[in-house]
């Protein structure tokens, strides 16, 4: 592509996988907010699968939002908005309301008050019911994590010391305190988890 477009093996991976969840947890219809869009492609894949939602892009940086909006421009979906600039830690987002919130591999890949935010972010834009969908590895407690979670975390804390693969009890006590109850953890390819939290 000789466009802004990004393509990554790891969203045409896990993009039907994922779909398959977000069937049985989203809305039929009303807006869904994805933070941490990344290349787009996610977006773009799944409102083709399901046309009765908008949904609203959004990513903190510059080239994930060319991207993005190359992606629209190139796909031509009637039900995506333009991307918004949306930093997840931050107190205040450009956003009013939302049916659903997805955050894809953001939760590791980012300082963990990224994800307090995140969950801060729902807990004021969600309805009632309204589900927080989280994707991508988690500890969960003692139990031994894959060999290839364990050499993930260690590359992630080498790129960045504030990064890493969190404890799911950890990110669900923090959702807890924010009227954000667990729902389901299904298990996913590649020992990964999808993550639902509801709005109380």
């Amino acid at each position: 592509m000789t466009d802004a477009r990004l393509s990554s093996p790891a969203a045409l991976r896990n993009r039907d996988p994922i779909l398959d969840v977000l069937k049985s947890v989203l809305p039929d219809s009303g807006t869904v907010l994805e933070i941490a869009s990344g290349s787009g492609e996610h977006i773009v894949h799944f409102a083709a699968a399901l046309p009765g939602l908008t949904w609203q892009p959004s990513d903190p940086s510059d080239t994930a939002r060319a991207s993005i909006a190359a992606w629209l421009t190139a796909e031509q979906p009637a039900n995506i908005l333009p991307p918004l600039d949306v930093d997840a830690s931050a107190n205040d987002w450009p956003v009013a309301a939302a049916d659903a919130v997805l955050a894809i591999n953001m939760v590791h890949i980012s300082p963990w008050a990224a994800t307090l935010g995140l969950l801060a972010g729902a807990s004021r834009l969600l309805p009632a019911g309204g589900p927080l969908f989280l994707y991508g590895p988690y500890r969960r407690g003692a139990e031994p994590m894959a060999a290839s979670n364990i050499a993930f975390d260690a590359d992630l804390k080498a790129r960045n010391p504030e990064w890493g693969i969190r404890d799911l009890a950890v990110v669900a006590a923090a959702a807890d305190t924010l009227g954000l109850s667990l729902d389901r953890v299904v298990e996913m390819p590649a020992n990964n988890l999808s993550v639902v939290f509801v709005r109380r």
